[in-house]
């Protein structure tokens, strides 16, 4: 469930969720939002402070009254330190600020929907590759590679779901832009320059598989 009074962010926001699989449900006003929760719990809200009929933090107290275990995740322009304070005390999961990052906001939803408090720039192995998201440092086999920005972020894509499918749409909408519309030879592209970086070689070890007209899936070695 996205609460966001703001159609302009709410729709790329939902655009950008349903690109990674999930079904959505848009809200502009925590009346409407409280009504939709109290029919039919979501798995996970992510909730705007700046709502034109009641305040975000008092959304966010009444879901954690009735729905204990309900992750709350408030995304909003609303930085202070105050302002992060009240919205954890209020109950919250976590606290996300505008501008964000799509492939973090991402990985913290996933965290939290699978009940952990994982932390996305935590290091994480995947065989022989190591990749360190807060370093943006790429090693394998210990040797470390030298991985141009949208390179890095199509690995991190598709390393964190290994063994599953990454679909084409949520890659351009993960790695590239919210609104991005261009043509996907420049994925292609970033494909096949990654692929030699990692040395895939069909008579070897093969990180990427590609599954046409769907996506790609990371094969853990």
């Amino acid at each position: 469930m996205i609460v966001e009074d703001d159609e302009t962010i709410g729709g790329a926001l939902q655009r950008l969720l349903v690109a990674a699989g999930y079904s959505v449900e848009h809200f502009v006003t925590g009346r409407d939002a409280l009504n939709a929760a109290n029919r039919r719990t979501p798995d996970l809200v992510i909730l705007d402070v700046g709502l034109p009929d009641q305040d975000g933090f008092a959304v966010c107290r009444h879901l954690r009254s009735t729905f204990a275990d309900l992750p709350v995740v408030m995304l909003t322009a609303r930085d202070s330190d105050i302002d992060i304070v009240v919205g954890l005390d209020a109950g919250a999961s976590d606290y996300v600020t505008k501008p964000f990052s799509a492939p973090v906001l991402l990985a913290r939803l996933r965290a939290h929907l699978r009940g952990s408090t994982t932390d996305p720039d935590q290091p994480f192995e995947c065989g022989a590759l190591r990749i360190d998201p807060a370093a943006r440092r790429v090693t394998l086999d210990e040797t470390e590679l030298d991985l141009r920005a949208k390179e890095f972020d199509l690995l991190l894509i598709l390393a964190r779901d290994a063994g599953r499918v990454v679909t084409r749409d949520r890659i351009l909408a993960e790695v590239w832009d919210l609104h991005w519309e261009s043509s996907t030879k420049t994925l292609d592209m970033h494909v096949s320059a990654l692929r030699r970086k990692l040395g895939d070689d069909t008579d070897s070890r093969q990180w990427i598989t590609t599954l046409r007209g769907v996506g790609y899936r990371f094969e853990a070695q």
